[in-house]
């Protein structure tokens, strides 16, 4: 399960992987360069062995610094490839996957197109909610919130962050789209910053980008949360 924070903390989205092996190195740079609760797992289409195979080699990496490993969708696999949970874009993804995952492991919730959305996955049992993802996240049928799959203004995500950690239990995530959006998600009560692609497209590498961005949430205290 992930816990409401009384700082926040990282939580690291790979890109699309297909083959993982040239990822091993950067995840593991980036996991031991700040405070990171968990990873998502994004992972190209493939059959299931080699889904499950591709999941299992980076699995240890992340698992033995007491990181959760999370899987984009795919709950069916969750077990079978050792991970601690999966991410769900969408309220019906998430019902779906919610008789897999419980009670043992974690089922997040993104694709959340309106307040309406957010609340019913609280209601539901999601472990956390996302806000802020960008369109690589999206199903096609998630809302017309997020018509043609375009991502919502900074403003309206630190909004909807701060509404939702107001009145909510369930944690919440904001998706950094880069550096300088760490300060905002932080100060708008978010229990954990999510960092995506540019990370690993950093021009000093991907452990530079997480201590510049563990060292935002940090200073001071991300502004006194």
């Amino acid at each position: 399960m992930i816990l409401r924070q009384p700082s926040p903390r990282l939580y690291l989205v790979t890109p699309l992987l297909g083959d993982t092996a040239p990822f091993v190195d950067p995840l593991a740079a980036a996991l031991q360069a700040g405070d990171i609760a968990a990873v998502l797992l994004r992972l190209e289409d493939a059959d299931e062995r080699t889904l499950i195979n591709r999941a299992k080699s980076l699995a240890p990496i992340v698992q033995r610094r007491d990181v959760a490993l999370l899987l984009a969708g795919r709950a069916e696999l969750v077990a079978r490839a050792g991970a601690d949970g999966a991410h769900l874009t969408g309220i019906e993804a998430l019902e779906a996957a919610l008789p897999v995952l419980k009670p043992d492991r974690i089922a997040g919730a993104g694709g959340l197109a309106s307040r309406h959305d957010a609340m019913v996955a609280g209601e539901r049992g999601a472990d956390y909610v996302m806000f802020g993802e960008p369109a690589s996240f999206l199903a096609p049928h998630a809302g017309e919130g997020l018509a043609a799959g375009r991502r919502p203004p900074l403003d309206a995500v630190v909004e909807r962050l701060a509404w939702w950690a107001e009145l909510f239990q369930p944690p919440c995530i904001g998706y950094a789209a880069h550096l300088d959006e760490v300060d905002a998600l932080a100060q708008a009560q978010a229990d954990f910053v999510a960092l995506g692609d540019w990370i690993w497209t950093h021009a000093q590498g991907p452990a530079a980008a997480v201590t510049a961005s563990a060292g935002r949430l940090a200073a001071p205290a991300a502004a006194q949360r």
